[in-house]
């Protein structure tokens, strides 16, 4: 599959959304226009993990941000590969999740040893199931106690409603929809046994549902401007966890 550069030298701005003719496209639209495919926002050419991912991360970013993955057009084209390869991808993102998203909320929340222990485990993604149930699961499960005690005492019913919105807008913002939705789609074709898949898939939603309750916790002891700058960080740790996912199709 190659790539028609004048058809790319066309595309200056993404939108948000699917579309129905070339006036407006989105990123995955755009793989499809220069890919020379049929107008659709799931080409055939791209890796149906990296298409979840870029297709939710998309329609999260603001106007400005989304303009960022314009130069990634080119480099989505032929990322389809095999399940392998999928496997691979969708493991990398439950690996950011636990590993990079959930402790940056945990530390703003003041939970700086759960943050810790969770950036310390090591490549999850290169766990077997027994390794995530013994080594991941224990912290993740302690970690959403805690992220739930500090979020159910730092304010009233009204701030956690407030914050819980605030939360859920910032962590959206930060690719968290995006990795999840990628990893769910790589574990509909796995090459991992069930039990990895179920493993991996019970650390992820413990480690998503730490993160939420420290970033709700954090919205109602500071405010919901607090959770910007943490967001800012996760979507730039978001284009490089996006470039990992286009390399994996070479290590296998």
């Amino acid at each position: 599959m190659t790539v028609n550069y004048v058809r790319l030298a066309e595309i200056d701005h993404l939108a948000s959304g699917s579309h129905q003719d070339h006036d407006a496209m989105c990123v995955m639209e755009a793989v499809a226009y220069v890919a020379g495919e049929p107008w659709s926002d799931h080409p055939e050419c791209a890796c149906p993990v990296i298409t979840e991912f870029t297709t939710a991360w998309n329609d999260s970013l603001n106007d400005a941000d989304r303009q960022r993955l314009v130069p990634y057009i080119s480099r989505l084209v032929g990322t389809r590969s095999s399940v392998a390869v999928e496997t691979r991808r969708g493991r990398l993102c439950s690996d950011w999740l636990i590993r990079t998203f959930t402790p940056a909320w945990l530390r703003l929340a003041g939970m700086v040893e759960d943050a810790a222990a969770l950036e310390g485990l090591g490549d999850t993604s290169r766990m077997s199931a027994g390794e995530i149930s013994e080594r991941v699961t224990p912290i993740v499960s302690a970690a959403v106690s805690a992220a739930r005690s500090a979020a159910d005492s730092a304010a009233d019913s009204a701030a956690r409603s407030a914050a819980r919105s605030a939360a859920l807008s910032a962590a959206r913002s930060a690719a968290c929809s995006a990795a999840r939705s990628a990893a769910c789609s790589a574990a509909d074709s796995a090459a991992d046994s069930a039990a990895d898949s179920a493993a991996r898939s019970a650390a992820r939603s413990a480690a998503l549902s730490a993160a939420y309750s420290a970033a709700r916790s954090a919205a109602c002891s500071a405010s919901a401007a607090a959770l910007q700058p943490v967001a800012h960080r996760l979507q730039t740790s978001a284009f490089a966890l996006l470039d990992q996912l286009i390399d994996a199709g070479t290590e296998l």
